[in-house]
């Protein structure tokens, strides 16, 4: 496997198993150095907790850069999460231009909505801004409520392949080169993720659980850039991440007192394992 440096942003909640409490384990159980770049350092994530603190780096990201362009920093890849304002997304185009080295590879989970609705504070600037990001990225990875958000495309709980072909073919169109589109589903019984790469779709579908779990997009999106950038294919990264997240949330699934995450720390051997194979 190759020993990659991968930059990963987006905020610190310091309990909640979310965003870099998540990658950091994740990309370095993968095996690579893994440095961070904190947009924001919460006490707890929002989904359920009360009176958390929080205090915003927006300040502190170009400051940062500058640091590492003066020490001749840079990286193999960047992978972004929840980004929280119009000025961190426009922050983080001017590292992809800075702090690459040839050839590097730009991840982008574009953080921003599910269930049809956007997160708490965005609205359609942001959307708009995100849209810049993501259609630079070397690869995407939207929920179909992101995707559609991305692409002016109505969104629907109920669909069919036609409407995901339409989803895809936008985005596309708009600039994306290859597209992981998670949280697919066709029934209820099952879920799954689409892979479009190459001109080529393919899905991959597994047992959908009914739970809800905070953090497993993070999960999901970290357990991916640590697969591909080791050297897996992007198809078998998609299928290693996908059943690593379900594993983790099969292993929260029945402890009433952990809602606010996923244990995922104790199957980081399987995911290794699954790496190795």
């Amino acid at each position: 496997m190759d020993y990659k440096r991968i930059l990963t942003v987006q905020d610190i909640s310091c309990v909640g198993q979310c965003s870099l409490t998540v990658a950091l384990p994740i990309l370095s159980a993968a095996g690579h150095e893994t440095a961070i770049l904190p947009s924001a350092v919460l006490s707890t994530h929002t989904g359920g907790f009360k009176n958390f603190t929080f205090c915003d780096l927006t300040d502190e990201l170009p400051k940062i850069s500058t640091h590492w362009q003066s020490e001749g920093i840079k990286f193999d890849a960047i992978y972004t999460g929840y980004l929280g304002s119009i000025t961190q997304i426009r922050y983080v185009k001017d590292m992809f231009g800075k702090l690459g080295k040839e050839g590097f590879i730009t991840i982008v989970d574009p953080a921003m909505a599910d269930g049809g609705k956007l997160y708490t504070g965005f609205d359609t600037a942001f959307v708009n801004e995100m849209k810049t990001l993501a259609f630079t990225a070397d690869i995407i990875l939207p929920n179909i409520t992101e995707a559609c958000l991305l692409t002016d495309t109505p969104y629907q709980e109920k669909y069919d392949d036609k409407y995901i072909d339409d989803i895809i073919e936008r985005l596309i169109k708009a600039g994306a080169k290859t597209v992981i589109l998670t949280g697919v589903s066709y029934n209820d019984d099952t879920t799954g993720v689409v892979i479009f790469e190459n001109g080529i779709k393919r899905y991959y579908e597994h047992r959908k659980i009914s739970k809800n779990s905070h953090g497993t997009g993070d999960v999901y999106a970290s357990a991916f850039a640590g697969s591909y950038l080791g050297g897996k294919s992007v198809y078998d990264s998609a299928a290693i991440a996908a059943d690593y997240t379900v594993k983790c949330i099969e292993n929260t699934v029945d402890d009433t007192s952990h809602w606010y995450g996923v244990k995922f720390e104790p199957l980081l051997p399987y995911y290794i394992e699954r790496l190795q194979a």
